[in-house]
């Protein structure tokens, strides 16, 4: 079992989520989940973050962002307006040992807005694989 990110990215100076439709030596084409337009985003002007990559500093290694999303599955997040005494401790009861130096509340913020915006999509979904990693 598993969420699967596969595809969805992060594209610098763009809000939001895209899923990656095409892929291209001088960039990516990404289809905007709302409107269902796809559009050619160039390396030279953006930089590409796929979230089946992202991961979360902790003490010990690096926790996988699907991982993190699976436990705010069942810990809702708290508002992002929140102070961020209370977004480092929402943080901590989503993921206990993140490296509180190396994690920054913009992190933590882009985590939830992340989450948020795949959840109201309803691109959240758990998967079963044979091949368990």
């Amino acid at each position: 079992m598993g969420l699967n990110l596969e595809n969805i990215v992060a594209v610098s100076a763009m809000p939001g989520l895209y899923k990656m439709v095409g892929n291209r030596k001088n960039g990516l084409l990404v289809e905007d989940f709302d409107k269902g337009t796809t559009k050619f985003c160039s390396v030279r002007k953006h930089q590409f973050t796929p979230l089946e990559t992202c991961s979360i500093y902790t003490d010990t290694d690096t926790t996988a962002l699907k991982d993190i999303f699976e436990t705010m599955m069942s810990k809702p997040p708290i508002d992002l307006k929140s102070s961020s005494q209370d977004l480092h401790g929402y943080f901590r009861e989503v993921l206990p040992d993140y490296d509180e130096d190396r994690v920054h509340i913009s992190d933590i913020k882009k985590v939830i807005k992340w989450f948020n915006f795949l959840k109201q999509r309803s691109l959240l979904k758990m998967e079963s694989s044979d091949q368990e990693e």
